[in-house]
């Protein structure tokens, strides 16, 4: 019986921060990321994006990947007054967010 070779690719989640990046630039989107570190504001998104007075709070997680508490919070926070929060978990998801 032969065996088949399965190679299992998994993307990880700052080669989705890097596919974002360079589709945000591609599409003329102010951004930058944020790091989270002692004194940040917890549950902060990875990724702010601006363009023609749209400003979208991206999270980057990978298939699978889970928000935290503060994550959770942040974007009922963010949501709850009005603003765009979205999770990334491949470059098609954010081509459908800004069309």
């Amino acid at each position: 019986m032969k065996r088949k070779l399965r190679v299992k690719f998994r993307i990880s989640e700052n080669d989705i921060k890097k596919q974002v990046k360079d589709y945000l630039s591609l599409k003329g989107y102010f951004h930058f990321y944020l790091l989270a570190g002692m004194g940040a504001y917890k549950g902060i998104p990875d990724i702010i994006a601006i363009k023609n007075n749209r400003v979208l709070f991206l999270e980057i997680k990978r298939l699978g990947g889970k928000l935290s508490e503060w994550q959770q919070q942040f974007q009922l926070d963010i949501e709850g007054q009005g603003g765009e929060y979205y999770i990334v978990r491949c470059l098609e998801d954010l081509t459908k967010i800004i069309l």
